[in-house]
């Protein structure tokens, strides 16, 4: 890390000292700073249905502090005193103080960075960008963030801290500082990548082992990371089919019917036609008109029962599965509802639900 200011121009070493100087001299008010930052933060998601699964800081140590303020622009001129990118890094700087809101899935970040913003009355936001290290305009992989640069409005902690450093200007209670919202995956990855390749205590043994083996491993990453939305939603859709006052309580035609089947057994589909009349006649028989009843006919300790009392020979598709479960469920009166005068029906449907009788008595015997 030190290596920028091992090659620092002689002539730009003083100003670079003085300014190290004094941030070790007044960092411990701005640990102030940033333990009140984060308390703000975590303040705007108490009330909130989104909850971060966790919020964590830092103040910018003093030798990374060192390595930044040593940063040149190239000279106009072989031979010209190179210019230093952050002239006054105490005041240039702006992630001195830096806050890290750490969720569980990608569609969480836009949400807690805009409920941040929101906060007009507690900061004002100067910057507002996706930082990507590795995307898809480059072709390269890697983590990626929402950066938040905001400015304090009143803080008694800034306002120490300003007198702390002094100048001309009377103190107030304005800040710059960064607030970084990311997955845990993103987050995870950051912390490990950036220790072994871009903030190693000695550069010089850098590994183009390791930077070839991080390409593919920031890429499963990702992919891992892109099925999490696809199982919260599946997650999120079969929650709603047990809200009685919501989907729960939405009717059966056989178009729900079909999607319910489907989301809750995508591996028994149908193996011909996308007929689901059939199925809605046969659960109106039983009463079963809503959601909720359908879901908790298809439990799967049900069906496991059911596959185990009736020794399938082939894998059953979705209408004799349905009859076998509402057989499970209502026994001989399935029979009795349904049957009607198909004299190999009810023959077929009365040794199924002798089967399942003999099955439960076994059962129950042990």
């Amino acid at each position: 890390m030190g290596m920028l200011w091992e090659r620092l121009d002689e002539r730009l070493r003083p100003g670079v000292q003085a300014a190290v100087r004094e941030f070790e001299r007044v960092r411990p008010q701005l640990e102030a700073v940033t333990a009140e930052m984060q308390g703000s933060i975590e303040e705007i998601f108490r009330d909130t249905e989104l909850r971060p699964l966790f919020t964590t800081s830092r103040t910018k140590t003093v030798e990374s502090f060192r390595v930044k303020a040593s940063r040149v622009l190239q000279p106009a001129e072989p031979g010209e005193v190179p210019l230093l990118e952050f002239p006054d890094p105490l005041r240039d700087l702006h992630d001195l103080v830096g806050v890290r809101v750490i969720v569980s899935l990608p569609h969480e970040i836009p949400a807690a960075a805009n409920l941040i913003k929101r906060q007009r009355h507690e900061f004002d936001c100067r910057a507002d960008r996706e930082k990507d290290i590795g995307s898809i305009e480059s072709g390269t992989y890697g983590y990626s963030s929402r950066h938040l640069i905001l400015r304090t409005i009143q803080s008694s902690a800034v306002r120490q801290y300003r007198e702390l450093l002094g100048g001309a200007a009377r103190p107030t209670g304005n800040y710059l500082f960064e607030v970084q919202t990311r997955t845990i995956l993103a987050h995870a990855w950051s912390e490990i990548e950036h220790r072994l390749r871009f903030k190693a205590s000695e550069p010089r043994a850098r590994s183009p082992y390791v930077d070839r083996q991080s390409t593919p491993t920031a890429a499963t990453l990702e992919m891992v990371e892109g099925a999490f939305p696809d199982l919260h939603e599946h997650y999120e859709t079969v929650t709603g089919h047990w809200d009685e006052d919501g989907e729960g309580a939405a009717p059966l035609p056989p178009r729900r019917i079909r999607e319910v089947w489907q989301t809750l057994l995508p591996h028994v589909d149908r193996k011909s036609d996308d007929d689901w009349g059939w199925a809605a006649e046969l659960l109106a028989a039983h009463g079963l008109k809503t959601t909720v009843d359908l879901a908790g006919l298809l439990q799967t300790e049900a069906i496991t029962q059911v596959r185990e009392a009736l020794a399938h020979r082939y894998s059953p598709g979705p209408d004799r599965l349905l009859v076998d479960l509402l057989l499970w469920r209502y026994g001989t009166r399935h029979t009795e509802l349904t049957a009607g005068d198909d004299i190999h029906r009810r023959a077929s449907l009365l040794r199924r639900s002798r089967q399942i009788e003999a099955c439960r008595q076994e059962q129950g015997a042990t």
